[in-house]
């Protein structure tokens, strides 16, 4: 076997060793490449996931910018609202300060008509007294036979020349009062202002605070730096306006004080002249009447003696006439005493009158209550019998047999256009159509129609017109809103012209509606 295969070239053997060692360099260099390519692996993933990552935080990002802006916009438009709200309540602030003023402008001009009318009612009234005492004085020259008379004008002149002063006290105290008035309401119309403007500040402090923490909590460094610096300066600017308005309202008080002080110096030196004049005029006066009393008191002596002696001729002359008056009464007396002796035999026929009449009138009385609840009793029969009658036809309708009759009200509803109350009044409409021009037996009557002629008796005994009453007798009473009510308003509201002339108190009767019973057929027709 070792003889018969061939024996192996060199040149093959070469080959073979040199494409072996090529392919193991081969599988050396993939392998390393592959250990080199797997580093590479991991860091594309990481850049792959970062990447990511990245692009979810940048998109976050920017739905949050997105967000933010959005809020910016909106906080910008509710600053912008609660600005204009705040200007339009200062606008109406001022409008209400502007109203005020004009209040107090109008305060300012009602309180000078009042002092001018106070002013002009007590010169009135001085004038009067002034008249009232030239009167006085006049009086006095007239009789000037009196001494008493002399001494009540003195006394007189003290009280009026008190009065006076009273009067300058009170004008003096209406005066001050006022200028009181005044200064209260423009004290109470500067404090109203200023708690007004501080309300202002205070909610536009607070909304202004408001909104600019918010905005902080919302805004970047950048922007919070720009925001400090924006709450800086405004409070500069809010000082100064606040300083400038302080002075612009010292400046307008102090304005206000001086014309209020020129205002208050012109009226001391106007009721300073007045009561100068005043002074003058009423001393020039106390001379006058001096010199009035001086001349009165020198014919007061001649007067005196005259006045004594018919002061004797008087009570010489009144004895004579008393004598006479005396004489005169006795027989006045004596006239009198006739008169009374008539007068009583008078009184006691008029009570013996009386009497019997009162007896007639509770007889007609006790008639008209039997007569009343006759009508009740008779009502309320109806009422059960007619209702009865309109179920029965009801459950005959319900069970078939007929048809439903018409609907009916039991209760005194006005609106009601088919009730038992309103047949009633047609039963009555149609009777006394029917037996109007007729003669009619009072046994045939009804009970309401004696109830009626009972009335009439009663109006005939006072003397009064009996057709005057005829139709406030045969007008129906207002329906009850049910059957127990009928018998409590049954037959209510008699005429006051038809009480007895002998009753002192004012009866309570009740009056019967005089309704002719219909019969129960008209319920179901």
């Amino acid at each position: 076997m070792a003889a018969g295969r061939p024996a192996p070239s060199p040149s093959g053997s070469s080959c073979s060793r040199a494409s072996a060692a090529a392919a193991g360099e081969r599988e050396e260099e993939a392998a390393a490449a592959a250990a080199g390519a797997l580093p590479w692996e991991v860091r594309l993933a990481a850049a792959e996931a970062s990447r990511a990552e990245y692009r979810a935080a940048s998109r976050l990002l920017a739905r949050s910018n997105a967000e933010l802006l959005w809020r910016q916009r909106r906080l910008e438009k509710e600053a912008m609202a609660a600005q204009g709200g705040l200007a339009r309540q200062g606008q109406e602030k001022a409008q209400e300060i502007e109203k005020l003023r004009k209040e107090l402008v109008d305060l300012k001009q009602q309180a000078q008509e009042e002092n001018k009318k106070l002013a002009d009612y007590y010169a009135q009234k001085i004038k009067e007294l002034e008249e009232k005492f030239h009167k006085k004085v006049g009086e006095i020259g007239q009789i000037q036979s009196e001494l008493k008379l002399i001494k009540e004008f003195r006394g007189e002149k003290a009280a009026m020349e008190k009065e006076l002063e009273d009067l300058k006290k009170s004008m003096k105290i209406s005066d001050r009062r006022h200028q009181e008035a005044l200064v209260r309401l423009e004290k109470r119309f500067l404090e109203e202002k200023k708690r007004l403007e501080e309300d202002a500040e205070k909610k536009l402090v607070m909304m202004t605070e408001t909104a600019q923490r918010e905005a902080v909590l919302q805004l970047n460094s950048t922007g919070r730096e720009v925001f400090k610096e924006n709450i800086h300066l405004r409070g500069a600017f809010s000082y100064n306006l606040k300083e400038n308005m302080e002075l612009q309202k010292t400046k307008q008080k102090l304005e206000e004080d001086k014309t209020l002080l020129l205002l208050q110096k012109e009226t001391s030196e106007g009721l300073i002249r007045k009561k100068i004049r005043q002074i003058n005029h009423q001393k020039a006066q106390i001379r006058d009447l001096q010199c009035k009393v001086e001349r009165l008191e020198m014919a007061l002596s001649h007067m005196t003696r005259e006045f004594e002696t018919e002061t004797k001729k008087t009570q010489h002359q009144a004895l004579i006439e008393n004598q006479a008056s005396m004489v005169e009464i006795k027989k006045l007396q004596q006239l009198l005493e006739m008169k009374d002796q008539e007068m009583n035999r008078v009184k006691k026929l008029a009570r013996n009158i009386l009497n019997e009449r009162t007896e007639v009138e509770r007889f007609f009385l006790d008639a008209l209550e039997h007569v009343k609840q006759e009508i009740i009793a008779s009502r309320k029969h109806y009422y059960e019998k007619a209702r009865a009658a309109y179920y029965r036809k009801m459950m005959e309708a319900c069970a078939g047999t007929e048809e439903f009759p018409k609907v009916k009200t039991f209760k005194g509803n006005i609106n009601s256009t088919n009730s038992v109350y309103r047949d009633l009044e047609e039963a009555e409409k149609c009777y006394w159509n029917k037996v109007q021009f007729e003669k009619v037996d009072i046994s045939e009557l009804t009970w309401e129609q004696k109830e009626r002629v009972l009335r009439l008796l009663f109006a005939k005994m006072n003397g009064a017109n009996p057709w005057k009453h005829s139709r406030v007798l045969a007008t129906s009473a207002p329906a009850p809103a049910d059957a127990k009510e009928e018998s409590k308003v049954g037959t209510e509201n008699i005429s006051s012209n038809l009480i007895f002339v002998t009753q002192q108190a004012e009866l309570s009767e009740s009056s019967s509606s005089a309704v002719i019973l219909p019969r129960i057929q008209m319920l179901t027709e």
